[in-house]
């Protein structure tokens, strides 16, 4: 069963999937969010990444009906969503295999490591729209060098999917985690 944290941050994000506004996931859904993806100048200039950055959109997809679509209608809800939470840690294999697509989509200069402006960036394509990100990255950036490095963005990536503990600074990874309900 999710918590109340658990399900701020899943109901957030399911906003931000959900790109046509239905109340449900579906395959269209993840293909409109690969293509914001595709507007992101480093994948955007390379047809491999862009590829790359489909598959592993469509592959969560797939990861995700196969695991909470429990009608089989091709759709999954909310509720759906909520009912499987305690789920990712069991695929947290699959989890760590879309960390460095995503760590090279945003790594828009391709230095390896990813600024504030880039991380700002990738919240803002996760939701479709600008999100105040304030003070965000002094929390993720846990040794304080003005960077996200790729082991540091893998560890925050899988502390986004997995965690039920407000206090993992990965939680923050794709923005602010709205307040629980009372």
């Amino acid at each position: 069963m999710a918590s109340e944290f658990q399900r701020a941050k899943l109901t957030t994000m399911f906003a931000a999937f959900d790109t046509d506004r239905n109340g449900c996931l579906d395959r269209d859904d993840f293909q409109d969010l690969a293509e914001r993806w595709h507007r992101l100048p480093r994948v955007a200039a390379d047809p491999e990444l862009t590829a790359q950055v489909t598959e592993v959109m469509l592959a969560w997809w797939e990861r995700l009906s196969a695991a909470a679509d429990r009608d089989n209608d091709g759709r999954v809800d909310l509720d759906e969503i909520l009912a499987m939470v305690d789920r990712p840690p069991a695929m947290l294999d699959a989890v760590n295999a879309t960390a460095d697509a995503v760590f090279d989509a945003v790594d828009e200069d391709g230095d390896g490591r990813i600024s504030p402006a880039e991380h700002h960036r990738l919240v803002n394509t996760w939701h479709g729209r600008a999100i105040d990100t304030a003070d965000v990255f002094e929390v993720l950036d846990r040794d304080g060098d003005g960077f996200l490095g790729r082991s540091e963005f893998a560890l925050l990536w899988a502390q986004f999917w997995i965690s039920d503990n407000p206090a993992d600074p990965g939680n923050l990874l794709c923005g602010p985690v709205p307040a629980a309900r009372a």
